[in-house]
């Protein structure tokens, strides 16, 4: 009984250093990305043409309806697959969306987030680097659904010294 005592204090010290929340708007936008989609990626080099790669992509709600899994395969040209998931989080507390990525292709992960203004409809990530002292690219990418749900297309973007943008990649993922 005082081991079941000393749990619940420690229990309620937790919920008051990090309250629970419940999900938000931006779960409501996340959950209508749910769902089994085909993608078409298509890559677009500094020269020459664009190179088109087909996959698939499961998305689903985890964590009591807080955050998004995306689960891809692409389908190489070669007869070889290449997989990622992406787990995309909303904090109503901070209006930001973050999202993690990691794929098969390399050993590293990227961290994207939002700068805390949020439509509802449109999600922005601007890169978040995890070395500070060596920040890499800055890019930025951006996700909405069209076509009434049917279509979710990602854009990620490439942000040069003097603040253009150009497209390095995009991702259209039509609902199955």
């Amino acid at each position: 009984m005082l081991l079941a005592a000393t749990a619940a204090i420690g229990q309620q010290t937790h919920n008051q250093y990090e309250p629970p929340n419940a999900p938000g708007a931006g779960q409501r936008l996340l959950t209508q990305f749910a769902g089994e989609w085909d993608v078409v990626k298509t890559f677009f080099p500094r020269n020459g043409k664009p190179i088109v790669t087909k996959g698939a992509c499961k998305q689903y709600m985890i964590q009591d309806g807080k955050f998004l899994q995306s689960d891809f395969t692409f389908f190489n040209e070669d007869g070889t697959k290449t997989t990622g998931t992406g787990i995309s989080g909303f904090d109503s507390k901070t209006n930001r969306f973050t999202t993690v990525w990691y794929d098969s292709r390399q050993t590293t992960m990227s961290i994207r987030q939002s700068d805390g203004t949020f439509d509802g409809k449109n999600i922005v990530l601007w890169t978040t680097p995890l070395d500070t002292e060596h920040p890499g690219r800055k890019t930025v990418a951006r996700a909405h659904l069209e076509e009434d749900g049917r279509v979710l297309l990602h854009r990620h973007y490439v942000i040069d010294d003097n603040g253009d943008e150009r497209m390095i990649f995009e991702l259209r993922m039509t609902r199955k």
